[in-house]
């Protein structure tokens, strides 16, 4: 169908043309309905479970963290306390790169952007009185994951929690940080190897948490359009998937916990048939290429996020509406968890009202709206059905292009990928500039001269810095120094040999050991990343 004289063409971010009116004939042109299936069985476009929202509604998760770790629990329980179902946490810079709060680097950051971590006391006053049977927890960590993962495993132990139980998800996602976010510590092969000791130490110690979340999200964000944060998320997937195979594993005895965690913003149809075309194009990936079996190891399951992306500076109360939009697509788009973006964070860290606005919106979608009545309730939309087939279609081949060129570890060795997303990004912006590409309050509907909406700001606070120092030294103190030092001898004999590096990761954050000093230890074995650069 091409579009009637006159009319604007119309091409959504991913490069496909949309027609103005679709029939049953487009829906069979692109591939039929085969992929369709039926909710909770394969391969699960329409969702991964039979009754989804009917029977469960998704997690709340608001991405949450600050100053002190006294100071995050305190935003925890508000959360819990106002209706939040998970929490998300966000860790300060010197934590995810690896840092103590006493280092020469770490002055100025040190809980700026999320809560500072050095030992495991921060994890047991961060946690205190929260039931973590009853609240799941998402650690936002990468570089820093193997340390954390140890810390929130062994708090959980130390309170009584059984950890082959224990639900919970770290992000954990080590090639994405090279593309798109910078909080790399090691070299590319030497990070994916701590990635699969995560994942093979959880598959045998802690059956049922997720030790990976796979982040299309921070790609998005970095300039990638929404096929591309999908295929590369899936390489990159297959990347971790292949490391852990390779020492033995079966599919079947790990994939069940991989997650992913996904970025919404733009256009609502070409999100939902994003999400709806990858659960499909993953489904099959597990089955073809690694001969999964169990359904639970094909789902793609997702925390789908507000993109921060898409809020602006300008007119921040808009984006309120913008968050409401993306919860809608979140929901739409059958998500088992949702962390709804903030209107303030364009500027800040979220302030409890705002936070609270978020999950208001997520609550009403479940309370109000009926988002939690039907599954899939877009399905079936000859529109949809035609786009999610051309999602699906563009990502399996930026997949294929992707192996045609040496696969995704060795294009973000080379730095390739990053190269090709910051492009894009740059691109984009001159879009916005030029108006092409239309931003309500930026390019477009603009309000020169009026009162400007108030943000609350999060202010850098230098006591709660010089305390959480002080917290450190007093750590220092009371610990066993020679146990410290065994451990993080054993810690430095595992990294150089080859062997798992997690249990004795365990034994050092139970001796009280460091973040820094860990990180060192390992550093010592794999060295530091230099990134590459290209044009």
């Amino acid at each position: 169908m091409t579009d009637p004289k006159g009319t604007r063409p119309v091409i959504n971010e991913s490069g496909i043309e949309i027609q103005p009116l679709y029939g049953p004939a487009d829906v069979e042109r692109t591939g039929g309905t085969s992929m369709v299936g039926a909710p909770g069985e394969y391969p699960f476009t329409r969702g991964i479970h039979s009754l989804m929202y009917r029977k469960q509604p998704f997690t709340m998760r608001q991405y949450t963290g600050f100053a002190t770790a006294a100071a995050t629990n305190q935003r925890f329980h508000y959360l819990i306390a106002n209706g939040q179902t998970g929490l998300n946490v966000a860790f300060d810079l010197p934590t995810q790169c690896g840092l103590d709060s006493d280092e020469p680097q770490a002055e100025g950051e040190i809980g700026r952007v999320g809560m500072a971590v050095d030992t495991l006391q921060d994890f047991e006053i961060a946690f205190e009185g929260i039931d973590l049977d009853k609240i799941t927890v998402s650690l936002t960590i990468n570089g820093a994951a193997p340390q954390l993962i140890a810390m929130y495993l062994a708090m959980a132990e130390k309170r009584g929690f059984d950890v082959k139980g224990l639900r919970g998800t770290a992000q954990n996602d080590i090639l994405k940080e090279f593309i798109g976010r910078g909080t790399w510590i090691y070299p590319v092969e030497p990070s994916i190897r701590l990635v699969g000791d995560t994942i093979e130490y959880c598959a045998k110690h802690a059956p049922k948490y997720s030790p990976v979340s796979v982040c299309g999200y921070h790609i998005r964000e970095s300039g990638a359009d929404p096929a591309q944060e999908m295929a590369y998320a899936f390489a990159i997937a297959k990347a971790y998937a292949d490391e852990v195979v390779r020492r033995g594993l079966s599919i079947d005895e790990f994939a069940g916990r991989l997650s992913f965690n996904f970025n919404i913003f733009g256009n609502i149809f070409e999100q939902v048939a994003k999400f709806r075309a990858g659960r499909g194009l993953w489904a099959s990936i597990m089955h073809d290429e690694y001969a999964a079996t169990k359904p639970g190891s094909m789902w793609m399951r997702m925390i789908a996020a507000g993109g921060g992306g898409g809020l602006t500076i300008e007119q921040p109360e808009v984006n309120i509406v913008r968050g409401a939009y993306y919860a809608l697509i979140s929901a739409l788009s059958g998500a088992q968890t949702m962390a709804l973006c903030c209107y303030d964070e364009a500027y800040t860290i979220p302030s409890e009202y705002a936070q609270r606005i978020s999950l208001r919106t997520m609550q009403l979608l479940i309370e109000e709206m009926g988002l939690a009545d039907t599954v899939d309730p877009l399905g079936g939309s000859w529109y949809v059905e035609t786009l999610t087939n051309q999602m699906r279609d563009k990502m399996r081949k930026i997949m294929v292009d992707l192996d045609a060129n040496g696969g995704i570890v060795r294009q973000v060795a080379t730095g390739e990928i990053q190269a090709q997303v910051s492009r894009q990004a740059y691109r984009m912006l001159r879009d916005i500039q030029s108006g092409r590409f239309r931003k309500v309050g930026i390019n477009c509907y603009k309000t020169e001269g009026a009162e400007q909406a108030e943000v609350e700001m999060h202010p850098y606070n230098e006591h709660d810095a010089q305390a959480q120092i002080a917290s450190l030294n007093d750590v220092r103190k009371s610990r066993d120094a020679a146990v410290v030092k065994k451990s993080l001898t054993a810690l430095r004999d595992a990294a150089a040999s080859g062997k798992n590096v997690m249990p004795a990761m365990m034994d050092a954050v139970k001796a009280y050991a460091t973040v820094g000093e860990m990180t060192r230890e390992m550093v010592q074995v794999f060295g530091r990343y230099q990134e590459p650069v290209r044009f």
